[in-house]
């Protein structure tokens, strides 16, 4: 029979072996929801040049004329997608309130229907707080189908109280392939970038 020293010795290592295990599937719950929690946390404030992935309505402002900004546009190949995205006005020399728009070519080099995403990120990263995209094909996914070619457009402002040391932006767009079925009724016969219908 077990001394009662024993038995005490046994739940103290229960209990430890329990706690242990609680303590280890929190920290990967943790883990899982890190990564949304980071990106909704950047959307929110900025940080790391994410960019507000909603349109923000255009605003009358008092156009700076004092004032230039230099607005570049950088297109970057995601993995796993057989597109190009082409900015075709690649760099903008702007006056900070006014609204100006850029255009941007998408090529679907597959044949067969693909959907994908551009995601933009702003660099400086303070810089997307003042930089406003009032119309963006970025709200969206985008279906192009075997071999076509799409223009969109951006249409955007950079605020006046965008900070004076800053005189450059660069918004860049990755493409990235959409693997889930489109909310917008599906038939099943568009393919994901890895050409899976």
């Amino acid at each position: 029979m077990p001394s009662r020293d024993h038995a005490a010795q046994q739940q103290a290592v229960a209990r430890t072996v329990r706690r242990t295990l609680l303590a280890l599937v929190a920290m990967l719950g943790f883990a899982f929801a890190l990564v949304p929690l980071y990106d909704v946390f950047c959307n929110l404030t900025g940080l790391n040049g994410k960019a507000a992935s909603q349109a923000r309505a255009a605003v009358a402002m008092e156009i700076d004329e004092s004032r230039w900004v230099s607005v570049r546009f950088i297109t970057q190949q995601g993995q796993g997608l057989p597109w190009t995205l082409e900015a075709l006005d690649e760099q903008f020399r702007i006056h900070p309130g006014g609204q100006y728009s850029a255009r941007f070519v998408f090529t679907n080099h597959a044949d067969y229907p693909v959907r994908g995403r551009a995601v933009p990120s702003v660099s400086p990263a303070e810089g997307s707080l003042h930089l406003r995209k009032i119309m963006c094909f970025c709200f969206q996914e985008q279906t192009l189908a075997a071999g076509e070619r799409r223009e969109l457009p951006l249409v955007f402002q950079v605020d006046p109280d965008l900070p004076e040391g800053i005189r450059d932006l660069t918004l860049a767009y990755t493409l990235y392939p959409v693997t889930t079925p489109s909310s917008a009724g599906d038939d099943g016969a568009e393919h994901s970038a890895g050409g899976e219908t």
